[in-house]
Formats: structure tokens, C-alpha cells, sequence
């Protein structure tokens, strides 16, 4: 893919403290020159694959006004399309081309696990999926064709039709109204209703931000919790007084012994709780999690192979953060495990997270500390490295 970016640090400081999460913003040739990494026929074969999340939506005449199919499809289903008035959308595709993952580095002005994925729209003529809104920061650029969208900040109502498969919005009436060209990307920043539709044949990337609601966090943490606790702890009261009168009262020692035990079970100490996000924020969704390699290598063995092939890659699918623990320890989070490793491995860990391609000569150093010869191993076999 070729391109420049118009963020530099400068300006993407600026654009978060102006526009982040603020106000809409329409950045004309953010990326000048762009030309795509995949073809839209590229896009279509990869909504045939298994593994793929895709959909296809057909704008009709009829009752409820759009038809909706999830992949994967067969080559057969794109030869059945009408000329005009539909868009395929696939998710994740930086999780399923190495190139589209390496194009996320643009935005690295944003914490890596804010950014949630990078979907492509394809669309003909008359394409859209409707007046919707997004819970979540997107990013819209533009990269073959044209798309008009239309924005308003106002809150509207959602668009309630018996059948319908989309989540759109009703009583839509603009309060913007732009033509974008390839290179030109627009910002939405959460809540903002907005309506794309096909000028021609186009292709949109939306790169969409990663906010996870509290009950989503509560959920997933109630799950820990639930884990450590002993299974055979019941309620307990030795020292209980004979009810006399009013059997059916709860009572104030009852309540506060309740109130006791249930903060005691859901109390975390920070670097608990710091464990926990980590796992949390790297776990991949289901249907993305890479195959394990063919052939289990040793850290020796590893080595030797990097030697030989001269660089190792990190699989798209990886999602990997790190933080420090204290000051004997770091935590590398990588597809929702923790790997605990000496304080003086941040560097490595830094290597990883920033990196997607790494040489012989990155990890020679490495290679020789046992922690990390047996990470490295680990994340190859588990399909996570990979000898391209």
C-alpha cells in the first residue's frame, strides 16, 4: 500500500485535544496517494473464507428497505448482485492480511488497545447501509471512488421496521453534508449519526476504536473473581440470636454480615485488577484465534531457524500489550494471557508490541536470555510467530 500520512506528532496532538471524542472532523487528503493493499475482488474472496466475518447488504424497494447476508459466501453469490445498490462488509480484515495490520500504524497515536479493527466496505452505486450511529470513535477514509456522508450530532430515534436486520436510525436530517474522494477521511467521534452512500464503485476502510462498556468488563470480571473463590464457602452465623417476634425481618447483623462477605469476595488489589485488564483487552474474539504451528519448536531449534530465514513475523491475529509490575516485574499480555518476566525484559517487550516483522539481528540479543528463548518459542508454536 502506498501512502503518507498527513498525522504527524504535532498535529495528532492537536487533533486529539480539538476533535477527540468532541466533534466531527473532515481531514481533505489525510492520506495523499493511497492506493489500496487488497482489489475489491481480493475483498470478496476473503468474505468467502471461513473464519470471516462479512456481510452483504442489499438496499431494495421493499418493506423493511434492506436485505441483509452473512458470509461466507461463494464466488457464485457476487455473480447473482445487482449493478446497483449494495455494499459487502468485512471485519478484522487487518487480522487476515499482514499489510492491512501494518496500516493501523498510522494510527498509533492512539493507544494500540483503543483500536479495535479495521473493516472495509465495498459498495456500487446507490450502496449504503443507512442512517446509523456508532458507540465508538470511527475513522472513515476513503480509498477507491467516491462516498457522500452525511453527519448530524443531533439524538435521534431509532428507525423501528418490522424484519429489519440493522440497527439504523429514523427522522434523519443532516446537518453536514460532504463528498469524499480517495485520501480524505472523516472523523465521527461516538453518537454521531452518520449516512455513507456509494458514488460509483468505492471502497471506505472505517477504522473503528475499542470501548468496552462496564458491564462487558463486569462480566468478564466477575468470571475471575468467581474462579478464586472456594466453591464450599457458605454463609455462616454461630453466634445467631432466636428469632422472637418477626421471623421475616431481615435484621441489621444479618445485612451487615451479607454486605461484609460480598465485598470481601469482590475485593481486588490493583495489580490484580491490572492483571486482569490486560488479559481482558487482548482477548480475540473467537473466530480469530490462529491455528497452533504444525511443527512445535524448541527455543534452540527456533534459533537456528532464524539464522537461517534471517526474520520472524508476528501473526496479524496477535494482540500483545505490555505494562510494568511493580519494579522487579513486567507483564506481557498476548491474546488474553499474562507472561510475567524480569523488570529489565521491557525492552524486548517494547520489540514486540512495536514491531511486526522482526530480523536475526533484533533478537540475537534475546535469544540468549532464557525468558525470552522460551516466550518466543511459545508464541511460534501457538501460531503467533510465524517464518514468513
Amino acid at each position: 500500500m502506498r501512502h503518507t500520512c498527513r498525522f504527524s506528532r504535532r498535529s495528532a496532538g492537536e487533533f486529539l485535544q480539538r476533535y477527540w471524542q468532541k466533534s466531527p472532523r473532515l481531514l481533505r487528503l489525510a492520506f495523499p496517494g493511497i492506493l489500496p493493499a487488497i482489489t475489491p475482488e481480493e475483498l470478496a474472496g476473503l468474505a468467502c473464507e471461513t473464519g470471516v466475518e462479512s456481510r452483504l447488504i442489499i438496499k431494495t424497494g421493499g418493506q423493511p428497505g434492506w436485505n441483509v447476508r452473512h458470509g461466507p459466501f461463494k464466488t457464485a453469490d457476487f455473480s447473482k448482485l445487482p449493478e446497483k445498490n449494495w455494499t459487502l462488509l468485512v471485519q478484522d480484515t487487518d487480522k487476515h492480511v499482514p499489510e492491512l495490520a501494518d496500516f493501523l500504524g498510522h494510527f498509533d497515536f492512539i493507544p494500540r488497545w483503543r483500536v479495535d479493527d479495521l473493516m472495509i466496505s465495498y459498495a456500487v452505486d446507490g450502496g449504503t447501509v443507512g442512517p446509523h450511529v456508532d458507540a465508538y470513535d470511527v475513522f472513515l477514509l476513503q480509498v477507491l471512488g467516491q462516498r457522500r456522508w452525511r453527519i448530524t450530532r443531533k439524538h435521534l430515534p431509532p428507525l423501528i421496521k418490522p424484519g429489519l436486520q440493522l440497527d439504523l436510525v429514523g427522522d434523519f436530517k443532516p446537518q453536514h453534508d460532504w463528498l469524499l474522494s480517495p485520501g480524505d477521511m472523516l472523523y465521527l467521534p461516538p453518537g454521531t449519526a452518520h449516512h455513507g452512500t456509494a458514488v460509483g464503485e468505492c471502497m471506505t476502510f472505517s477504522i473503528g476504536m475499542r470501548a468496552p462498556t462496564d458491564a462487558e468488563m463486569l462480566a468478564d470480571l466477575s468470571t475471575r473473581l468467581l474462579a478464586r473463590l472456594d466453591k464450599h464457602a457458605r454463609y455462616t452465623d454461630p453466634d445467631l440470636s432466636p428469632a422472637i417476634s418477626d421471623t421475616s425481618r431481615l435484621n441489621t447483623k444479618t445485612l451487615a454480615a451479607i454486605r461484609k462477605r460480598m465485598c470481601s469476595a469482590l475485593r481486588m488489589r490493583a495489580d490484580e485488577l491490572d492483571e486482569w485488564f490486560g488479559c481482558f483487552i487482548t482477548e480475540p474474539k473467537s473466530w480469530l484465534i490462529p491455528r497452533p504451528a504444525r511443527r512445535r519448536l524448541t527455543p534452540a531449534v527456533l534459533a537456528a531457524k532464524l539464522k537461517h530465514h534471517k526474520k520472524i513475523a508476528r501473526s496479524p491475529a496477535a494482540s500483545l500489550l505490555w505494562s510494568v509490575a511493580g519494579t522487579r516485574h513486567i507483564r506481557l499480555f498476548v491474546n488474553g494471557r499474562c507472561h510475567l518476566l524480569p523488570a529489565g525484559m521491557a525492552e524486548f517487550a517494547r520489540l514486540l508490541g512495536n514491531r511486526r516483522m522482526y530480523t536475526a539481528t533484533m533478537l540475537a540479543p534475546w535469544l540468549r536470555k532464557p525468558h525470552a528463548a522460551k516466550l518466543l518459542a511459545e508464541l511460534h508454536n501457538e501460531g503467533l510467530l510465524y517464518f514468513p
